[in-house]
């Protein structure tokens, strides 16, 4: 089951799990859409696959079934380079 982390990994911004801001790439590392295209273009700097957007879990199971509240950043900062 996804995580659906909190936040940009890049940036810090905040990705609720309703947010259709929200890219993943297959390891599910999370970034927002601005940061995914402007700053990692299109790679994902941790692995260099590419993004998808990331699934909204329907508001009725976030009860049974919470995102993720710990947030992950990158602790060397944000580049394109894996």
């Amino acid at each position: 089951m996804l995580q659906l982390r909190p936040n940009c990994e890049c940036c810090d911004k905040p990705l609720p799990p309703d947010s259709t801001e929200a890219v993943i790439c297959s390891f599910e590392c999370t970034f927002c859409v601005s940061c995914a295209g402007s700053v990692l273009h299109g790679r994902c700097p941790n692995c260099s696959g590419g993004f998808s957007p990331r699934p909204i879990r329907p508001a009725h199971l976030l009860s049974k079934y919470p995102s993720s509240s710990e947030p992950v950043r990158k602790a060397a900062g944000c580049s394109a380079t894996a």
